[in-house]
């Protein structure tokens, strides 16, 4: 976990040199204007309707654990289940409340972006006028990023698709982080903080969840 979130902190910083050139150009390649802003396929389609399939798929591993948890020969996988959900979970909240107060802005909202207000940037201090702004880091790329977790769900489950599980995590991250950026919502760098959170997240999950269950294996065999 220390050496891939501080590879991700790293790319982090690499990133925010990014952010104003990659965000012009998309700006520029536009009309400099967000015309894809209300675009059907990424307002309507991945937006809203990528957020909904992430709850549902949510709430779809959370039925199956609880139907399954006392089955023994499901056991296999619903204790990495369980971690899987409280992952994702513990890692949605997580950037939801980093947005609710770290107030900066969203590129749709600053000057040289078809906004009024001057960027801000992250640990600088924030005139009132300015507002309380929620945009870093990514919430909507985050619920896909959360996914990262499938990683550890498939390593202690099937472990031969724990790689396509990180995939499908990844994936689903870059989709709905390119599809807020091509409308203005976000920076690269909000959506690489995202990912940073919920890696270590996931990383975070999984190490307790295992020593919980060494040491509950241990006072069995006690």
């Amino acid at each position: 976990m220390p050496v891939s979130v501080i590879l991700l902190a790293a790319a982090w910083m690499a990133a925010q040199s990014l952010d104003q050139p990659w965000a012009s150009w998309l700006f520029h390649q536009q009309g400099d204007a967000w015309s894809l802003k209300r675009d059907f396929m990424l307002e309507t389609v991945l937006h809203r309707g990528g957020r909904l399939v992430s709850q549902l798929a949510w709430a779809g591993v959370l039925m199956a654990t609880l139907v399954y948890w006392r089955t023994p020969s499901a056991h296999a996988w619903t204790r990495p289940a369980a971690r899987l959900l409280i992952s994702v979970l513990a890692s949605t909240a997580c950037v939801a409340w980093l947005k609710a107060t770290t107030h900066m802005d969203c590129p749709w909202d600053l000057v040289g972006f078809g906004g009024e207000r001057p960027f801000v940037p992250l640990f600088a201090p924030r005139r009132v006028e300015l507002g309380t702004p929620a945009c870093f880091p990514a919430a909507h790329a985050a619920g896909g990023y959360a996914w990262v977790a499938l990683y550890f769900f498939f390593l202690h489950a099937a472990p031969r698709w724990r790689h396509a599980g990180l995939g499908a995590g990844l994936l689903a991250g870059i989709v709905f982080g390119l599809a807020q950026q091509l409308r203005g919502a976000h920076f690269l760098s909000h959506d690489i903080a995202s990912l940073t959170i919920c890696w270590a997240v996931a990383c975070g999950v999984d190490r307790i969840g295992t020593w919980l269950a060494s040491r509950s294996q241990g006072q069995d065999r006690a």
